[in-house]
């Protein structure tokens, strides 16, 4: 089964670690990915741009409407995402649970992907 890890972070996380919480942080992200990818799990995954990069449509006076950024009324932002192909959503549960992020205050949340039938809905 696919497994999409939505990981959601707040404003700045990043800039507010020193350089060597960074370092530390994303040598973690790296052995999880190798992890992954050697047993077969790794679907695939990115970071999103910084939100000031966002556009966000809206239906608004009857007609899809375009603002500059996300805009929600969330203390975190959406920050990127992984897919993975586990055999149980117990095994995707361990692997948001050993990212560093949820350490550092942020989450993650897993959604299995539907397949093309639809079935699961």
């Amino acid at each position: 089964m696919k497994y999409m890890l939505l990981i959601w972070n707040r404003p700045g996380f990043a800039e507010s670690l020193s350089e060597s919480e960074r370092t530390a942080l994303f040598g973690e992200v790296d052995e999880i990915m190798k992890e992954l990818t050697e047993s077969g799990e790794l679907v695939g995954g990115q970071a999103l741009a910084d939100p000031s990069q966002t556009r966000t449509v809206r239906l608004g006076g009857g007609r899809p409407e375009v603002t500059d950024g996300p805009f929600m009324e969330s203390k975190e932002q959406f920050a990127g995402y992984l897919m993975v192909d586990c055999d149980s959503v117990e095994r995707a549960v361990e692997i948001a649970q050993r990212w560093p992020d949820v350490r550092l205050g942020g989450a993650l949340e897993v959604r299995p992907v539907m397949d093309e039938a639809g079935t699961e809905m």
